[in-house]
C-alpha cells in the first residue's frame, strides 16, 4: 500500500506496512529486540487498536483514517540526558510539514503534542533503548489525525477539520514528504544544529511567553512559559520565581 518512497537518505527507505496492529511501537520493538530492525524503518498500519499516548492514554484513531506509524532510529549521537533533543527535532520535522497545510496556526505543546490552535492534530511517543550512557535505539511513535472528522474528544481535530478539503486526502501519497521533513531535521540535529533546532522549537512552541494556566500537584495557578531546559524541563515564571516541571509534572488547562 505504502510503495512511494521518499526521497530520503535513509529515514523510510524499509517500510512495513500492517493492515492491522495493537500498537506500531510495540512491532518495532520487536524488530529490535530479533535484531532485524533497521536505522530509519518505518512500521505503518491502518487500524492501530491499542495505540498508546503520553501519559498511559490510549491514542483514539478510526481505521484506515489516520497517519499512525513508528519510525526506528540508532541516535548513538545522543547521551542519555541528551534525549529530548529528538524530541525536538521529532516534533519539528511533523510541524514543518503540518504548516504546509494550516500555517502558522501550528504549534508545538510540550512535552509531544501538535497543536492546531487550542485543538490537538497529533502526537508523539518515543521509546529509547540505552546502551550505556548513550542512545542505543530509539522507537519514535507518530500519531496525525488526518481525515477522521468525529472525535470523542473535544480537544481534538484533524488535517482535514483545518483544511478547505472537500475530499478526503490520500494517506499513502502523504507519507513521502512527511518522511523527507522528518529526516531532514534529525539530520540537523545529527550535525550538531542544535542553535537552530532551539531557535525553532521555541517559536512554535504552543503558549510560549503567554500568560497561561497551568495545574501541578492538583493546584491551579498561572504562569508564563519563559523556556525549556536541554534536559526537558519546562520552565514556567510564576510571579517572581522560576518553576521547573519534569514530563508529567504539571498539565495545561484546555478551555
Amino acid at each position: 500500500m505504502y510503495k512511494f518512497r521518499p526521497k530520503t537518505l535513509f529515514l523510510g527507505q524499509k517500510i512495513n506496512y500492517l493492515p492491522t496492529c495493537q500498537s506500531t511501537n510495540d512491532v518495532a520493538a520487536d524488530l529490535i529486540a530479533t535484531e532485524t530492525a533497521l536505522d530509519g524503518a518505518v512500521v505503518i498500519t491502518g487500524n492501530q487498536t491499542a495505540g498508546r499516548g503520553q501519559r498511559g492514554n490510549q491514542w483514539e484513531a478510526q481505521p484506515n483514517q489516520n497517519l499512525t506509524f513508528s519510525v526506528i532510529l540508532q541516535p548513538s549521537f545522543l547521551q542519555a540526558s541528551e534525549q529530548f533533543w529528538l524530541n525536538i527535532a521529532v516534533s519539528l520535522g511533523i510541524s514543518d510539514w503540518l504548516s504546509g497545510y494550516v500555517g502558522d496556526r501550528l504549534k508545538i505543546k510540550w512535552p509531544n503534542d501538535l497543536y492546531v490552535q487550542q485543538r490537538k492534530i497529533g502526537g508523539i511517543l518515543i521509546e529509547n533503548t540505552l546502551y550505556g550512557y548513550t542512545i542505543a535505539w530509539s522507537v519514535v511513535g507518530i500519531g496525525l489525525n488526518i481525515n477522521q472528522t468525529r472525535f470523542q474528544t473535544p480537544t481534538a481535530t484533524s488535517l482535514s477539520n483545518e483544511t478547505p478539503n472537500d475530499q478526503d486526502f490520500v494517506l499513502p501519497e502523504l507519507f513521502p514528504s512527511l518522511a523527507e521533513s522528518l529526516e531532514g531535521r534529525y539530520l540537523a540535529l545529527r550535525s550538531g544544529q542544535r542553535d537552530l533546532l532551539k531557535t525553532n522549537y521555541l517559536q512554535r512552541l504552543f503558549r510560549y511567553q503567554e500568560e497561561s494556566d497551568f495545574i501541578a500537584e492538583g493546584i491551579r495557578f498561572r504562569g508564563i512559559i519563559v523556556g525549556v531546559e536541554e534536559t526537558g524541563r519546562l520552565a514556567i515564571q510564576v510571579g517572581e520565581k522560576l518553576r521547573l516541571f519534569a514530563f508529567k509534572e504539571v498539565e495545561f488547562v484546555i478551555d
